[in-house]
């Protein structure tokens, strides 16, 4: 069985270039884990102009267009993305691949538009969904704000001219909405993991048949255990964050503020979002003299050792979004047993069940976050039951056998359904 996957990411290809990928880590373990099963090809948008390669049994195909540069430079300044100017490219791996089964991961890129050019069946993965994130995007901030740019003319003309805003970024969101939609009108195959993309790949793509399949986590959650500790002294929080609006950190700050006048001791650390970053400097715009100068701890982007070991030494997880699928980050945590707190928002109440696996709560309302906080703090043995069943939970989710051999279940159907009509 040959597939041919078309990725936002490299999938373990990243290791060909001798970097440490931050995102995607989940997709790697499934190349690395599926390739012995299968003859797997991999294409991807990669800077640069690099020939189709070999690593470990996976062939990588990188996707380079011709004035990368330029087009790079275009993106950044008139916000433009890809629509069906670089199908050609696509056309031609296909051709030199020959696969019997096409899998797109993702519906915020262009690869989709394949669908209607291919005689080879294709089957669409849904990590986010643009059209419900659009809906979200700004949920949490007034326009006012969002229009806050990254860099003023003091820095610099160059830094000035390439200053990103939210509202800008916003207007990229919009295009790919578009985009998004286009594509998955003509889906056939979809597959997703929570009530929430079922629901809504209903209606937006309503000709397509629906396949439940988990994911894989990155390796080493599987091989470590949140270790039980005492909550008596300093509470100490971990959540996986990122520099844009819709992920909840205006959630994050209300929450600390709210803590911090109750006299709570907590220290809150917050990776993927740096003191520098827009987000923080929309925050301190919006809060003014409120921001919260203490307890909180900005680390930024942390490779996987790193974050691994503050999930370790944490006492809760909090996971604040007003828009997920099925966040990585909250699953990594319910591996390791570490007792979490997550926004009921999208497909979270997939993963984690209500007072049994942690505690949900309503997205953007800080009030109540701090409030459940404190309630995990004072039952906090409770809360450590709740972590060993949430990583009984994952560990029957996430396993390694039961979800390639389940995924390989629906290449084959799908390939087999499809020479069946063809006859």
């Amino acid at each position: 069985m040959k597939i041919l996957w078309f990725s936002n990411t490299p999938a373990n290809g990243i290791r060909h270039f001798d970097h440490e990928s931050v995102k995607g880590g989940w997709l790697q373990s499934l190349d690395e884990l599926i390739q012995d099963k299968i003859e797997l090809h991999v294409a991807f948008y990669y800077p640069g102009h690099f020939s189709s390669f070999t690593y470990g049994k996976t062939t990588y195909h990188p996707i380079s267009r011709k004035n990368w540069k330029i087009a790079s430079l275009k993106a950044t300044l008139l916000n433009t993305i890809v629509h069906k100017e670089d199908l050609g490219i696509y056309m031609a791996i296909i051709q030199k691949v020959q696969p019997d089964l096409i899998h797109i991961h993702g519906t915020e890129n262009p690869f989709g538009y394949l669908l209607q050019a291919v005689d080879v069946p294709v089957i669409i993965s849904i990590q986010g969904i643009i059209n419900v994130y659009l809906h979200k995007y700004s949920i949490g901030f007034e326009d006012q704000y969002l229009n806050t740019s990254s860099k003023t003319i003091n820095d610099g003309i160059k830094h000035y001219m390439f200053r990103e805003n939210f509202l800008h970024s916003k207007k990229g969101f919009r295009a790919m909405q578009k985009r998004e939609s286009e594509i998955l009108v003509n889906a056939t195959h979809i597959i997703g993991r929570t009530n929430w993309d079922r629901r809504v790949t209903n209606v937006l793509a309503p000709l397509s048949k629906y396949y439940h399949s988990d994911e894989l986590l990155r390796s080493s959650f599987y091989n470590q255990e949140w270790q039980e500790r005492n909550a008596a002294g300093r509470f100490i929080v971990f959540t996986t964050n990122d520099n844009n609006p819709y992920k909840g950190f205006e959630t994050i700050c209300e929450t600390v503020l709210l803590l911090n006048q109750l006299k709570f001791d907590v220290e809150w650390r917050v990776a993927g979002i740096a003191s520098g970053d827009l987000i923080v400097k929309v925050m301190k715009k919006k809060m003014g003299r409120r921001f919260p100068l203490k307890n909180l701890v900005l680390i930024g982007k942390q490779p996987e050792k790193t974050i691994l070991q503050n999930l370790l030494d944490a006492h809760l997880y909090v996971m604040p979004s007003h828009i997920e699928n099925s966040p990585n980050n909250l699953c990594e945590a319910m591996m390791l047993g570490l007792p979490c707190l997550s926004t009921f928002a999208g497909g979270t109440d997939s993963l984690l069940e209500n007072t049994v696996s942690g505690i949900l709560i309503q997205d953007g309302d800080p009030w109540s976050m701090a409030g459940a906080m404190i309630e995990i703090k004072e039952n906090y043995e409770q809360a450590i039951k709740r972590g060993k069943k949430a990583r009984e939970i994952a560990l029957s989710r996430h396993d390694h056998n039961k979800n390639i051999e389940n995924l390989l279940g629906i290449y084959t159907s799908i390939i087999h359904n499809f020479k069946r009509n063809a006859v």
